[in-house]
């Protein structure tokens, strides 16, 4: 690739970008960018900071991997590198992401203005194709708002509407609401449906107010079956903006339309907004999701990881779900990394590699499940639970039983811990020694002894004792 292509190249990324991410992330993330080099079948790019490299990967990899791959389908895998000099006036392989944006925005609102006089009905193109009920990963923290929108895609108009969803950020909101979008779009072809961000929606309003074309946006808004309008949270402070879409709302509604907004609060929780429009919000059909559990951060890995072309140990998938983070960005970032090592380096996913690229990265659950080796005098489990019984002077019965009774809790906890943390056991194979009802009551009982061993040095003295015996 010639400079001319390089430059051309960099230009059409921070061009989809501006269109496609929040101006803050645009503006915080992206000052210089160059290209590195280019191989066979990847690309390296210069970013002006670790900090700046560090967001990047983990927000907009995927992004900037499909503007490279559309244009150049043979490139597979890109990274970012920190180059100290990219500000060098002398380096004219660098685009200026600042005066590209100013340069992109500039244009794009002399457009609007010239075609100011198109009052035609057009369809939003944001809801991805990709985002469907099938690739959505359901577990207990998000079963009631997938329900609900699944209930809404089949009969909108009907039930659930509208439906108000909130959550905390990166928890699959986005993907369950273009899922949704995408289902009823399939159903009811010859329904229209807006599916925009609350940025977006502002942005238009201003846009047709300095164009004095405010009566063309409501007659759009109006005209639809369907609304959906993501992060609400960020019209906070914008008081007309908020005006106009609390009269869009009571139009749609008294017409039976089918409205479903997201946010990041309860509507109690929203002191910025205008009291009739939280008041409007607190009667909607409301739903939220919390944070997934483990079980359902595996399933997510795994999926993801699957569309990927990519297999993923089982023990691996396991210590990433149980040490990373709970929202699905991080556990994607995670799995982008894992990828870019194995078929740039040929570095393979084991607990050992993936456990020094998390410490790394500095997003570990402070790596409770340990990877040390041990060398171990005891061969099976039954060898641990007889010493651990024995030790504790309980019925081998009581210890492997799930009860309550806390003669018997804490002896069970402080075999599964060691079991897990000492004897390297998945999960799974613990859960089927001890009988229990499923993954998430072994993680949760391993969890709860070490908050216990923070405070409890008695115990941590046991435990180093229990070691001792067991050889490991």
């Amino acid at each position: 690739m010639d400079k001319v292509s390089e430059i051309l190249l960099l230009k059409s990324i921070v061009k989809e970008l501006v269109e496609k991410i929040k101006k803050t992330d645009f503006l915080t993330y992206f000052k210089k960018l160059s290209i590195v080099s280019i191989q066979d079948n990847s690309v390296s790019f210069w970013v002006i900071s670790s900090f700046a490299k560090d967001n990047i990967s983990f927000k907009f990899y995927n992004e900037i991997k499909a503007i490279v791959t559309s244009q150049y389908p043979n490139i597979q895998f890109i990274d970012f590198q920190v180059d100290a000099n990219i500000d060098n006036p002398s380096n004219h392989k660098v685009i200026d992401c600042f005066k590209e944006y100013k340069d992109l925005t500039t244009k794009k609102k002399k457009e609007d203005f010239e075609d100011s006089n198109s009052s035609e009905w057009t369809e939003i193109k944001t809801i991805n194709d990709k985002y469907n009920f099938d690739n959505f990963i359901v577990g207990p923290s998000n079963q009631l708002p997938f329900s609900a929108c699944e209930a809404v895609s089949r009969k909108p108009w009907a039930s659930y509407n509208p439906l108000y969803i909130y959550w905390n950020v990166w928890l699959g909101k986005t993907h369950l609401l273009q899922a949704t979008g995408n289902q009823i779009k399939s159903k009811f072809k010859d329904k229209k449906i807006i599916y925009t961000t609350a940025d977006r929606f502002a942005n238009d309003y201003v846009t047709n107010v300095k164009k004095r074309t405010l009566e063309k946006m409501k007659e759009k808004y109006r005209s639809i079956d369907v609304l959906v309008i993501d992060d609400v949270q960020f019209l906070s402070g914008k008081e007309q903006t908020q005006q106009e879409l609390y009269n869009i709302f009571n139009i749609l509604y008294e017409s039976n339309k089918q409205i479903i907004l997201s946010w990041d609060r309860a509507p109690r929780e929203l002191t910025e907004l205008e009291p009739r429009l939280r008041s409007r919000f607190e009667w909607w059909i409301i739903v939220d999701i919390s944070e997934p559990d483990f079980e359902t951060r595996l399933a997510i890995l795994q999926e993801k990881a699957r569309a990927r072309e990519f297999i993923i140990p089982q023990e691996v998938a396991e210590f990433i779900a149980y040490n990373a983070g709970s929202n699905i960005r991080e556990l994607e970032w995670i799995l982008n990394q894992i990828i870019a090592e194995y078929e740039l380096h040929n570095t393979p996913p084991t607990i050992e590699n993936v456990a020094q690229r998390l410490n790394k990265l500095a997003i570990t659950n402070s790596l409770l499940w340990t990877t040390k080796k041990h060398k171990m005098s005891i061969k099976s489990y039954d060898e641990l639970i007889d010493i651990v019984s024995e030790h504790f002077a309980i019925n081998k019965k009581d210890l492997l039983w799930e009860d309550r009774r806390k003669e018997n809790m804490i002896p069970r906890q402080v075999a599964m811990y060691l079991l897990k943390n000492y004897m390297n056991y998945t999960l799974e194979r613990i859960w089927n020694i001890f009988s229990w009802r499923n993954h998430s009551a072994v993680l949760y009982s391993c969890r709860k002894l070490e908050l216990i061993l923070k405070k409890n040095q008695n115990l941590f003295y046991e435990i180093n004792v229990l070691r001792d015996k067991l050889g490991i």
